[in-house]
């Protein structure tokens, strides 16, 4: 069998910088006339000029936690899509709510790729346990499934006795949902008697992977992989044989920047995962999915030359309430702009004689209490609350991407 889906995920970087970078600047120019709210968000930038890192840097961000209020603002999707919405394949209603518009065309979220990395191939017979109804997960998987050639069974979610029943009357060689899911399906299997042994490949995802869960596929000589997704952008990054961390798809352009910002963070810190997609339905220009990871380094033992996601590190939406009012990363953020000489901080709210409290670690090469108490009024400023300023040891914070750690238990 092949071992790659295409030529693409084996051209060298640059090769890969270039092709994407050199279709940038249309992405924008169509976004800026054929979407409103970014007509609106990018009015008076020039698009042919969008042609690196650097540039697409200064664009601002629009994330997920946005979609809402503007979803609300201006139905159905706050003027993000391109086409009305008669010429869309599908449209989903996720809890939020929030909409997400499906495009005609093979393969339009992306999955094929992730799929075939997984080991579905032409023939196969892939029981599809995401659901079909409102949310996207359904269709997204099983139009790249049909894109690689396999037959679908839609099983939707649910009901693990009929889907035991399936898997042992229809002999399906490929599992696709949740982490949690397969093993619910097997365990009903073995209970009811039932053979369930054709099932030799799984992709999941929506959850988190867990070592347990990895270890009982193991033992029954199964192999998973899992793969990086939302339901506004598509499959982002996937697993292959290599087990080294998710390369990245091919038809994205993906940045790491300090949560509550847009500005990108060092190679291999982490910080929240930015998107920007090539779908001309629905052109996400830096959206800002809300999750933490990192990257990695371009190359793998599969071969495939892309960079890689270290893989879902929790959430970068940190904002917590302190003494009533709430703190943003943003806010964070905007101390370490007004003081160049801080390289990095979290700020910890803790509790002390029934009142909540709140120091910025700051890591910075010089310190002493004129820059602490500058720092402090910064701070008071900022947030329009008091709290204490705290030097560390250059390096010694923790590379996870919290900007504000709630330690109040």
């Amino acid at each position: 069998m092949p071992d790659h889906y295409d030529s693409l995920e084996t051209r060298s970087a640059d090769e890969r910088e270039a092709a994407l970078f050199a279709a940038l600047p249309g992405q924008i120019a169509h976004a800026q006339a054929n979407a409103p709210y970014f007509g609106r968000l990018l009015a008076g930038v020039e698009a042919a000029s969008v042609r690196d890192r650097a540039a697409l840097a200064a664009l601002p961000v629009t994330r997920k936690s946005d979609l809402v209020a503007l979803q609300k603002e201006a139905p159905p999707f706050g003027g993000l899509a391109a086409v009305a919405i008669g010429q869309l394949a599908r449209v989903f209603a996720s809890p939020g709510p929030i909409h997400e518009p499906e495009a005609h065309g093979r393969d339009p979220w992306r999955s094929a790729r992730a799929l075939f990395a997984t080991g579905f191939r032409a023939g196969d017979l892939v029981q599809n346990c995401f659901a079909y109804h409102l949310t996207p997960a359904g269709s997204m998987f099983e139009t790249g499934a049909h894109a690689i050639g396999c037959a679908v069974i839609p099983a939707g979610t649910g009901n693990s006795e009929m889907q035991a029943q399936v898997a042992a009357h229809l002999k399906p060689r490929g599992y696709i949902g949740t982490p949690d899911f397969l093993k619910i399906i097997l365990e009903k299997a073995d209970a009811l008697g039932l053979d369930a042994g054709s099932l030799r490949i799984a992709h999941v995802t929506g959850g988190p992977y867990l070592p347990d869960a990895r270890a009982f596929y193991e033992a029954r000589g199964l192999e998973v992989y899992q793969s990086y997704g939302t339901a506004d952008v598509g499959i982002v990054a996937y697993e292959t044989p290599a087990r080294s961390g998710l390369v990245l798809d091919e038809g994205v352009i993906v940045e790491i920047v300090r949560p509550g910002t847009g500005d990108p963070v060092p190679d291999g810190e982490v910080g929240e995962v930015v998107v920007t997609t090539f779908n001309a339905a629905y052109p996400m220009i830096r959206f800002g999915t809300g999750d933490l990871s990192a990257l990695l380094p371009a190359g793998s033992a599969c071969g495939r030359t892309n960079l890689r996601l270290k893989g879902w590190m929790g959430r970068a939406d940190q904002t917590t309430k302190v003494k009533g009012m709430f703190v943003h990363p943003s806010q964070v953020a905007e101390v370490l702009r007004r003081h160049p000489e801080i390289a990095r901080a979290r700020l910890v709210v803790g509790r002390q004689d029934a009142s909540d409290t709140m120091t910025l670690r700051c890591d910075a090469a010089e310190t002493g209490e004129a820059l602490a108490a500058a720092v402090r009024e910064t701070l008071a400023a900022v947030t329009k609350l008091k709290g204490m300023v705290e030097f560390v040891p250059p390096g010694s914070l923790p590379n996870d991407g919290k900007v504000i750690e709630d330690a109040r238990g």
